[in-house]
């Protein structure tokens, strides 16, 4: 892992409006991300985890730029900072056609591998695609390298004339995987890569992209809502919620000494499969998720959060330095110090 940094998100904020009545005003705003701030370095993998709906995947998407595209009318603030070649490129600033220079360096791979490859194309034409559009390779380096990243992600030759309906859920994530190392990234942002995969099939795509990012020396932000997986695989992890960004640190710290009332509740709640630890405290969180239409004022957690005080509504809390390589937005927290 590398100190140097790749990209810098620096107060990082998307809305999306919300239109209705007769003329379709613009009514109101969701606040998917809400002002935050953290660092990928060379070489580094960062974990992003969060309930369903805090804004991880759209953090995602903002990142590789593609937020336009998705919802016109997105309200984007804040920089994504690429440190490319002595550059510094913000995202935030480049239109379709000055992206077109950088698509190759920032790659992803989505969610659900039964909708992210064209059922009409062949394994080998998918993973080539990319090739096509950025490099200028002929068609027989063009098919080298294509039965070169097949072996690379497992799968054989003999694969690459088949349609992705021919394959098991873990093998097209594996056909994802190889079509997004195909320009060879400095980023890869995995958006719930084995969220739709058996169990049985997580550990060896996960085990898989691990390979891949110590032989091609790349960056992942590894987007889950699983805690365990996340400090498996991860460097860093960063915990949202509700678009906020409450805790930031070294994987290790995070997983065994969270100190964020939320990070404490998500842990509480990974399956441990050792009967010894029967008596594990399970925190249960009261009350549901608010709506990022109409988040609590102050920290958005405190409608929920058991440590909670009145001075809680008063300020959005700023991730703060607690430890060496440990950031948490919680005030209370930090004026406990370290136990």
């Amino acid at each position: 892992m590398s100190d140097k940094s790749l990209v810098d998100i620096r107060n990082l904020s998307v809305s999306f409006p919300v239109y209705g009545g007769i003329l379709s005003r613009k009514v109101a705003e969701v606040k998917a991300v809400d002002d935050i701030s953290f660092t990928i370095g060379k070489s580094e993998i960062v974990g992003l985890v969060g309930e369903s709906g805090c804004g991880k995947t759209t953090v995602g998407r903002a990142l590789i730029n593609i937020l336009k595209y998705v919802a016109p009318d997105v309200e984007i603030g804040g920089e994504i900072i690429y440190h490319f070649d002595g550059e510094d490129i913000d995202f935030t600033k480049l239109s379709s056609r000055q992206m077109r220079k950088y698509r190759s360096r920032v790659q992803m791979i989505f969610q659900d591998p039964y909708a992210s490859l064209n059922p009409r194309m062949t394994v080998s034409q998918i993973i080539e695609e990319p090739l096509k559009i950025h490099t200028d390779l002929s068609l027989k380096e063009r098919e080298e390298s294509v039965h070169s990243l097949l072996g690379k992600v497992g799968l054989r030759v003999d694969h690459a004339g088949r349609f992705p309906h021919e394959f098991s859920g873990g093998q097209r994530q594996r056909v994802g995987i190889a079509r997004a190392l195909a320009t060879n990234p400095d980023l890869i942002i995995c958006d719930e890569p084995v969220s739709a995969l058996d169990v049985s099939i997580q550990a060896q795509v996960i085990n898989l992209m691990m390979d891949i990012q110590k032989e091609f020396d790349v960056s992942f932000l590894f987007i889950a809502h699983d805690l365990s997986v996340v400090e498996h695989i991860s460097d860093k992890i960063a915990v949202m919620y509700l678009g906020n960004l409450v805790e930031f640190g070294e994987a290790g710290q995070i997983y065994h000494h969270p100190r964020h009332p939320y990070s404490r509740a998500l842990l509480s709640a990974v399956p441990v499969p050792d009967p010894k630890q029967k008596e594990r405290e399970r925190i249960v969180l009261k009350g549901d998720v608010p709506t990022p239409m109409n988040k609590p004022s102050g920290c958005s957690f405190r409608t929920r959060c058991p440590l909670a005080e009145q001075s809680c509504a008063d300020n959005i809390p700023i991730l703060e330095t607690h430890a060496s390589d440990h950031w948490v937005a919680c005030p209370i927290v930090k004026n406990e110090g370290v136990k």
